[in-house]
């Protein structure tokens, strides 16, 4: 196992040890939620994007999956696996890391701190890509202004649940185009409290668009870029939410989103750029890695004298699971709003 494993583990060992001796301690961390954006659509507000059949440069993205080790109703283990995919053409490399990631309190208090991980590793694993470029051949033989990274949900930075001011502060340093997509936009609505996105595809002319802007760039609220929403693709239904970071709306918005087209016809992704796909795809582990990590993880425990302790609460909260079969947490349980 890697040095950071091995790191996770004896955090894993010290919080369980800590939880046996003292109890879980009281109180909890809020849940901070995305904030609400409700407008009138203004279908002048919608252009058509132009379809583009190849694009000469790069799309980077990344994106982090959560699987439950082990879990009882005051703690849980979990695996996270964070993964990269550059698309350049017909051309795909990936990578990821993977970390064990151990959490005392309820399940309200995990999933806040298990997304604050994610984000952070999300960024962490962007940051290494991009100083890896100037090694990459696109680099060196195309535009740098031809590159894209992006980014899975709203376009927040820095403090808990948004991803790392130094990545923004990097991609405005080396005019990286930034943009943040979402797979799902709960917090848009439109003024009569409906699905925005939904909302401004039945009124949009066009096969391909972008409705721009929905919400200007708000710092002071960590809101790094102008909201939009796009439809990438003509053949599908699929809509999104598209965050355009503030330091490229002195472009065109329909020359700089227009190449992502290239990449949202894969069939497996209708409408959803393949790079983000991809490393979401990337990101999932297999079912014989859970299993090699949950019994590396109750090795670890057993010698540590926790186990019969930790594994009595665990069996206290996974009767659901037994009579639906279920045997390990990790069968059914995600944790980035996936079950």
């Amino acid at each position: 196992m890697s040095a950071h494993i091995n790191a996770d583990f004896s955090e894993m060992e010290q919080k369980l040890r800590c939880y046996v001796d003292k109890g879980r301690v009281a109180g909890s961390a809020e849940a901070r939620v995305e904030p609400m954006v409700a407008i009138k659509p203004d279908a002048s507000l919608i252009r058509p994007l132009k379809k583009v059949s190849t694009h000469t440069g790069c799309f980077i993205a990344v994106d982090c999956s959560t699987r439950t080790l082990k879990r009882a109703n005051n703690w849980g283990i979990y695996l996270m696996r964070v993964s990269c995919a550059v698309v350049s053409g017909r051309d795909v490399t990936w990578d990821y890391s993977e970390r064990v990631c151990t959490v005392v309190g309820d399940a309200h208090v995990r999933r806040s701190f298990l997304q604050d991980i994610r984000i952070e590793l999300e960024s962490q694993m962007a940051l290494k890509v991009l100083k890896e470029a100037p090694y990459m051949s696109y680099y060196v033989h195309g535009n740098v202004r031809s590159m894209y990274l992006l980014l899975d949900g709203g376009g927040y930075f820095g403090g808990e649940r948004k991803f790392r001011v130094s990545l923004y502060e990097h991609c405005e340093k080396n005019e990286l185009n930034l943009l943040a997509i979402s797979k799902n936009s709960p917090s848009l609505h439109d003024d009569k409290g409906r699905d925005l996105v939904a909302t401004t595809y039945m009124i949009a002319p066009y096969d391909i668009w972008v409705y721009y802007p929905v919400r200007k760039a708000d710092k002071d609220r960590s809101l790094y870029g102008d909201i939009a929403i796009v439809k990438l693709c003509s053949d599908s239904p699929n809509v999104f939410r598209c965050d355009v970071m503030d330091y490229l709306t002195n472009q065109d918005i329909v020359d700089l989103l227009s190449p992502l087209t290239s990449v949202s016809e894969d069939p497996r992704c209708v409408g959803y750029p393949i790079s983000l796909y991809l490393a979401h795809d990337f990101s999932a582990p297999s079912d014989s890695m859970l299993l090699h990590y949950h019994d590396k993880i109750e090795e670890r425990l057993k010698e540590a004298g926790l186990l019969d302790t930790l594994r009595r609460e665990e069996r206290c909260c996974s009767f659901a699971d037994e009579i639906h079969g279920v045997k390990h947490a990790f069968e059914w349980e995600w944790w980035n709003d996936q079950y």
